[in-house]
């Protein structure tokens, strides 16, 4: 099963490729087919970034025009949407090629997925706490020097 094969079927609710839908990217109404510049233009990766995502295998076969030229569709811009939120979590590289490798073996690597991703949100847990410590650090800080700002002359050098 490909990845877009699997894309589908989620789309028609027969699996679950992530809890949440992907927010949709701004596309035009009824079209299914893009250029690599308007998928560009959309997600904000370079050109060079989605043909070297399609060379590691992260994306699946792009289809081509009869011309040669990628041809994208709504399910690839959803899977490089996918891709996207997995970089933000800080995922290796080789782990997203290995979810997308998973994805396309079909329904029999779900545990394996479902590990991976769980792995991935231990990871994005611990990070946020970190940040949450550091937030409130910066807080303390910041409020400690907001009120030696409002203190009276005097009362600073004591």
């Amino acid at each position: 099963m490909t990845v877009m094969e699997t894309l589908a079927e989620a789309a028609a609710g027969r699996s679950d490729i992530c809890s949440v839908p992907p927010e949709p990217h701004p596309r035009p109404d009824g079209q299914d087919s893009y250029t690599i510049s308007e998928v560009v233009a959309f997600t904000g990766l370079t050109a060079h970034t989605l043909r070297w995502y399609e060379r590691i295998g992260l994306m699946p076969h792009v289809d081509r025009s009869h011309t040669g030229q990628r041809r994208y569709r709504n399910a690839d811009l959803d899977w490089l949407d996918l891709v996207g939120k997995l970089r933000h979590t800080g995922m290796p590289v080789a782990d997203m090629v290995r979810y997308a490798e998973l994805v396309r073996a079909g329904h029999d690597t779900y545990a394996q997925r479902y590990e991976l991703l769980e792995a991935t949100r231990r990871d994005v847990l611990a990070r946020i706490a970190e940040l949450q410590d550091t937030l409130t650090v910066l807080n303390r800080k910041i409020d400690f020097y907001a009120d030696a700002g409002r203190a009276p002359v005097s009362e600073r050098s004591r």
